[in-house]
């Protein structure tokens, strides 16, 4: 059973066995009257699932799977060298049939609330009824795939992937539970009383006139330039002002303004104007890009959900009567090494929960040590300890070394390197490839390096999240729901009575997850969860 999306969001087709069909917008109501339409059986082809399941969402529709057009030719114009092209599905049959290829438009969610301009007029679109273009691209890219060299890999990334943007959709719509009134009375609290329009916060601006009065002159805290002006007035040079230099600055004034610049990024990122526009009803409603990142990990268009502060946990409060189950993967990326790797030794030591602990004796006991070595030989450490480390790491396990060794030799000569589903990272710009031609070049080749040694394990890893959290959306019982996700963690808002089947959901998703991907490995990788009533308490 298969429906056959609009690229434009705007309709479709869903096609029956029997050949019966229905015509879009009677789609949705069609879909909510079929039992188990949305269930088992059913996989939903669309153009763009973050232009059309919203819309679904909204009317009371969640399907069970679906294969995701745009997603998954992003994906496979990657592995075919093409990174970067148009993906869209008119795209993607403009390309097949030697027509102009348009660019890509930045998805909007059906009864998205429009610009206050009047759209651009539409590109001509090619002469075939959209539902039908989309079956042919689809047809299209699942032949591609089967010419691929690891297709049964490359069609779980692409099935993990096309979950992704359900679940992406699914958390913006759920919403992860936010007490609005805490948060108000957190921000005031910090920050004092929410000022009028255009104004500092009492507390932000009596630290404002505390830095001024350190230095002695008018100072806009906020102004990077007129806060290395007013260092060098003082005679001390700052190549920066970023917190971690102005640290080892010796100056009163250092105080004020290192306060000053955490209280105003809270104030900026997560204050009442962020309140308005993203919390609503309780619920914190953020925006998802699946594979926003070129590893595969996911980035938002709004909101800042991957990066909400320790402080502001405290207003993540379960409703009454339910729990949240939060769990994270410890140290995911050097576990998913040892699997990709094959390093007896290595495995051995990711068998445990605790792998740096496990390590530690091949560094003579030392668990920081281990640490080093190990994201030294992640992301091309070699400045301190560094070198020395991963000295003893090259003799210990040798095939974990090699392992990102390659990869980093690989972007230092331009190749590319792949994930271990699959994925394919970009290939090195003209820019890059003057660079590295040139007697000088020799430190550009090393970067993309290090970008290349990172992107096989991030990227995999990021692999191993979004398959952990497809498992978890179908097994999890109803009505608990998948509330919020954040590379290697994630939390599940459920009934009180349902915590401990949810902790033992997720381990057993972690499991699936794992054998999926690496088969009968001895590498473990625990998701330890808890169940708390605030996201605070979890840490």
């Amino acid at each position: 059973m298969v429906m056959a999306g609009d690229p434009e969001g705007t309709g479709g087709v869903l096609r029956l066995p029997d050949g019966e069909r229905w015509q879009v917008p009677d789609l949705v109501e069609a879909v909510g009257e079929r039992e188990g339409a949305s269930g088992e059986g059913v996989r939903w082809v669309w153009a763009d699932a973050r232009r059309i399941y919203p819309g679904l969402l909204a009317k009371g529709v969640r399907v069970g799977r679906c294969h995701d057009v745009a997603l998954t030719e992003g994906l496979l114009l990657a592995a075919e060298g093409r990174f970067g092209e148009p993906r869209s599905a008119v795209a993607a049959y403009a390309r097949a049939h030697g027509l102009p290829v348009p660019e890509d438009r930045e998805a909007v969610a059906e009864g998205a609330q429009g610009s206050l301009f009047e759209p651009e007029p539409r590109e001509p679109q090619p002469g075939l009824p959209e539902a039908e273009l989309v079956a042919e691209v689809y047809a299209g890219q699942l032949d591609r795939i089967a010419r691929l060299p690891e297709p049964r890999r490359f069609r779980l990334l692409v099935a993990a992937e096309s979950a992704g943007a359900l679940i992406a959709a699914e958390l913006g719509f759920d919403g992860m539970p936010w007490r609005e009134s805490v948060h108000d009375a957190l921000l005031t609290e910090l920050l004092g009383p929410r000022p009028a329009h255009g104004m500092r916060p009492v507390k932000l601006q009596a630290l404002a006139d505390e830095v001024a009065a350190e230095f002695g002159q008018p100072l806009n805290p906020d102004s990077p330039q007129q806060i290395v002006r007013a260092f060098k007035s003082a005679g001390i040079t700052v190549p920066s002002t970023r917190s971690s230099v102005l640290k080892e600055v010796d100056h009163p004034g250092v105080r004020p303004l290192l306060a000053y610049k955490e209280l105003a990024r809270l104030y900026s990122f997560h204050g009442w104007v962020w309140a308005d526009q993203w919390v609503r009803g309780d619920r914190f409603r953020a925006e998802y890009v699946v594979g926003g990142v070129v590893s595969g990990r996911w980035a938002t268009s709004g909101g800042g959900a991957l990066q909400i502060p320790k402080v502001m946990r405290r207003a993540v409060l379960a409703d009454e009567g339910w729990t949240l189950v939060v769990a994270d993967a410890a140290q995911l990326e050097p576990r998913v090494l040892a699997a990709m790797a094959g390093d007896g030794g290595l495995a051995r030591a990711a068998g445990e929960i605790d792998l740096y602990a496990a390590l530690a004796k091949a560094f003579g006991g030392q668990r920081d040590a281990a640490k080093i070595a190990m994201l030294s030989a992640m992301y091309g450490g070699t400045t301190g300890d560094a070198p020395k480390l991963l000295a003893v790491m090259r003799q210990r396990f040798p095939q974990a070394y090699t392992f990102v060794e390659d990869a980093a030799r690989a972007g230092e000569e331009g190749r590319l390197v792949r994930s271990w589903l699959g994925r394919t990272s970009p290939p090195p710009s003209k820019r890059w490839r003057e660079l590295v031609s040139r007697p000088e070049g020799a430190r550009s080749a090393r970067d993309r390096g290090r970008f290349t040694r990172n992107f096989v394990v991030q990227a995999t890893a990021a692999e191993w999240a979004v398959t952990l959290l497809a498992i978890l959306r179908r097994r999890l019982p109803d009505p608990a729901r998948l509330v919020f996700f954040q590379h290697d963690e994630v939390i599940v808002h459920c009934p009180l009575d349902q915590a401990a089947e949810v902790r033992a959901t997720i381990a057993q998703a972690a499991d699936e997850a794992t054998r999926l991907l690496f088969g009968d490995t001895p590498v473990r990788f625990p998701m330890e969860a808890v169940a708390v009533a605030c996201y605070a308490d979890a840490k």
